[in-house]
């Protein structure tokens, strides 16, 4: 899966509450300057977000990074709101997960992005959850 269509994702969980925080779009320029996107390539995909890849086309590592990246970012700014609960279960469901996935995952993803996990560990107890 390309950033491009990773960071769109981002950007659609990001705008789901109607505001997109300043420490959300943080990330998601980190996210994006780490993959080599300047900040007019960053402007252009929050402006225009695309469309998600298929979901045939990815690999388990990339489902479970698209799902960790997504619930880090709806616990950014210490708010967690239904609609982006909403969105992170159906992005789940996208990639072929149960909705209860964004639950287990999400409490033992910490807001602050300093703060990892042990993702070998948290990828296993995802997986338990594809449909």
């Amino acid at each position: 899966m390309s950033i491009q269509s990773h960071l769109s994702m981002l950007i659609g969980l990001a705008k789901a509450d109607d505001d997109f925080a300043d420490d959300e779009k943080q990330l998601i320029y980190m996210v994006g300057k780490a993959n080599g996107l300047t900040n007019e390539e960053i402007d252009t995909l929050v402006e225009s977000p695309i469309p998600m890849a298929p979901i045939s086309s990815m690999s388990d590592d990339e489902k479970f990074e698209h799902l960790y990246n997504v619930v880090q970012l709806m616990k950014i700014d210490s708010q967690v709101y239904l609609s982006e609960i909403k969105y992170c279960e159906e992005v789940a469901e996208k990639l072929g997960f149960k909705k209860k996935v964004i639950g287990a995952l999400s409490s033992r993803i910490y807001s602050d992005p300093s703060i990892t996990a042990d993702k070998d560990s948290l990828k296993k107890a995802v997986m338990k959850y594809q449909e």
